[in-house]
């Protein structure tokens, strides 16, 4: 079975939430980079070689769903784990329509982000 590169994306426009979450993946011998918004992400050509997507859905600018909607066109089989602070059972059932390994609420125990991004690294996840 193949395995994905270790290197996660963390999209979140709050600053202290992405740096939180970065440095929970680092702790856990994860690589990460940083990104304040999907067009951040979708502009870095360091991009190609993410292995998963930690990915806020209210972001400033293009929300998190759109930026799923963006990358299937180019069959990109990039796994999402969705976070959001939103309690919204429509908006969780539209995320996993567009695509995700995990939808997690915040807070959501480190232990889930883990797990999730560990199963999707290791191509077990399925979206």
């Amino acid at each position: 079975m193949d395995k994905r590169p270790r290197t996660v994306a963390v999209v979140e426009d709050n600053p202290s939430m992405r740096t939180s979450v970065e440095r929970l993946l680092n702790a856990h011998g994860l690589t990460t980079e940083g990104y304040s918004s999907a067009e951040a992400f979708l502009s870095d050509p360091k991009a190609t070689e993410i292995g998963c997507l930690v990915l806020d859905i209210h972001l400033d600018g293009m929300s998190g769903i759109e930026l799923r909607h963006r990358l299937k066109p180019a069959h990109c089989r990039l796994p999402v784990i969705f976070i959001t602070a939103v309690d919204d059972d429509a908006l969780e059932l539209e995320a996993r329509r567009v695509g995700c390994v995990a939808y997690l609420r915040k807070p959501f125990p480190a232990a889930s982000l883990i797990t999730a991004i560990n199963e999707a690294l290791a191509g077990n996840a399925t979206d």
